[in-house]
C-alpha cells in the first residue's frame, strides 16, 4: 500500500509532508506534490505534517477523489527527477487555497521551463 496525495494540496503545495519522507518519494509539480507509489514505504510519516490533510493511505481515499491514485502513479513518472526532501516556501496565497473545494481544474502538470 502506498500513500496519495489528493485535492486540497493543489495550489498549496505546503512541503512538511516530503521534508520527513525517509525514502524521497514526493515529487515536486508546479502547484501539486505526488507521492511515488513505488517509493513508499507507507511509513504514515507524511500524514500528520500535511496542514491541508490532502494524504490518505491508497485504500482509505475518500471515494470523490479516487482518481488521485492514478494520478499520483502517473504524476509521478512525469516528474521523476523533481524529487523533494526538504521544506519549502509555500505557494502564494496557500492558505487562502487550502479552504477552497473542488480544485482539481487548477492542477498544473507541467512546468513553464
Amino acid at each position: 500500500m502506498a500513500y496519495v496525495v489528493t485535492e486540497p494540496c493543489i495550489n498549496c503545495k505546503y512541503t512538511n509532508c516530503a521534508a520527513v519522507c525517509p525514502v524521497d518519494a514526493f515529487m515536486e509539480g508546479p502547484n501539486f506534490l505526488t507521492i511515488d507509489p513505488l517509493a513508499c514505504i507507507d511509513c504514515d510519516a507524511c500524514v500528520a505534517e500535511c496542514p491541508v490533510e490532502a494524504i490518505y493511505p491508497d485504500d482509505e481515499v475518500p471515494m470523490e477523489w479516487e482518481h488521485y491514485i492514478e494520478l499520483n502513479d502517473r504524476l509521478a513518472e512525469k516528474w521523476q527527477g523533481r524529487i523533494i526532501n526538504q521544506t519549502k516556501e509555500e505557494l502564494p496565497e496557500a492558505d487562502k487555497w487550502a479552504e477552497v473545494d473542488d480544485k482539481f481544474e487548477y492542477l498544473q502538470e507541467d512546468w513553464d521551463e
